[in-house]
């Protein structure tokens, strides 16, 4: 792995490390975070931060990354799989929060930034660090079912922590907003997305890899 790859993770752990620590001062300081009205206690916002997907997937990111910075690289199904989770699960984060979140805020400041470089900057660094930079494991069958046990599970504690203490880390979670039939729709629909954005990683790779054979010389 040359310099300028490793540069290139390390400024992706850098910015992502940022992001999350900044969003986690504004928290402590009782920032507020989507359509929330009031400022819980700290304990409770803490609680809440490390709940949503957002700060799971660039956590992954920056571990990745920060990883990647300092070795050659690294193999193995646990490796494969933590690297395939933060590389889509921070794709979702982008493509759902512009989708379904980013017409609900209203942000101003540092909110706003660090909003930004969670839901934006860091999602399109990371990316262009996996297509453009690489190394990209080689995802399988097995890999790519490994990398569901993460959101799957995110997906069954939040609804379950959910329905026992009223509070959903996003609104179309919230089975009081539109029911349950919404939130069902939105459940597969997103895990249907994440379910494509692991075949795209692996049609990337074959195509990847057999370009790389084509032109090997004979």
């Amino acid at each position: 792995m040359t310099s300028r790859v490793r540069s290139w993770h390390a400024l992706v752990a850098v910015v992502a490390a940022a992001a999350l620590l900044l969003q986690l001062v504004l928290v402590v300081q009782g920032g507020r975070v989507l359509d929330e009205q009031s400022v819980p206690p700290l304990e409770v916002r803490l609680g809440r931060l490390v709940s949503y997907f957002t700060v799971q997937s660039n956590l992954l990111v920056a571990l990745a990354a920060a990883h990647l910075a300092r070795h050659r690289g690294r193999d193995g199904t646990a490796w494969t799989v933590l690297r395939l989770d933060a590389v889509v699960g921070i794709t979702l984060t982008g493509l759902v929060h512009f989708v379904l979140l980013r017409p609900l805020l209203d942000l101003q400041g540092a909110d706003a930034l660090a909003d930004a470089m969670l839901h934006l900057v860091v999602p399109v660094l990371a990316v262009v660090g996996f297509v453009v930079v690489g190394p990209r494991p080689r995802v399988t069958r097995r890999t790519a079912g490994l990398a569901l046990v993460w959101p799957l599970a995110w997906l069954a504690w939040t609804l379950v922590v959910g329905l026992v203490s009223g509070w959903f880390p996003y609104p179309f979670l919230d089975h009081r907003e539109d029911g349950w039939a919404a939130v069902a729709i939105t459940c597969v629909a997103i895990t249907a997305l994440f379910v494509a954005l692991l075949g795209a990683l692996s049609l990337l790779d074959r195509r990847s890899s057999t370009g790389s054979h084509e032109r090997q010389p004979a």
